[in-house]
């Protein structure tokens, strides 16, 4: 699991690969990962926006933003977690993913809450260890 904490809010990914969905010989290679927010500040949180990088080991990126999460824009209350799962596909056996949620304060404050960056690492990747 990979963490990372922005002010009061952590942020825990957990990436799977999914070697149903995918097909090395067709270059599709597809993983599911859950994202966990918690808010651990004393106000209650909005998670309004947010921004993905998606880039596979051969250089492809994918940048992908929006409003809210899964269709939702969750509040989160003090103390409160949200999670929700989502896929990514690539044309590659490997990469990394990262970005940032934009968060809304009671008050209106609106500030970026980084996502860890995380690897996709399929069982197709072959890994030389120096």
């Amino acid at each position: 699991m990979y963490e990372r904490r922005t002010r009061d809010v952590v942020v825990r990914v957990e990436p799977e690969f999914l070697a149903e969905q995918s097909s090395p010989a067709d270059d599709r290679y597809i993983w599911a990962y859950t994202v966990e927010i918690e808010n651990q500040s004393s106000e209650e949180l909005q998670v309004v926006k947010r921004y993905w990088k998606i880039a596979d080991r051969d250089g492809q990126v994918q940048e992908v933003s929006g409003e809210g999460v899964v269709g939702e824009i969750p509040m989160l209350k003090p103390g409160e977690t949200f999670s929700y799962t989502s896929g990514a596909p690539l044309s590659a056996p490997s990469g990394v993913m990262l970005g940032h949620y934009g968060m809304k304060t009671e008050a209106g404050e609106t500030y970026d809450v980084e996502i860890p960056a995380f690897s996709l690492d399929s069982p197709f990747e072959q890994r030389v260890i120096h």
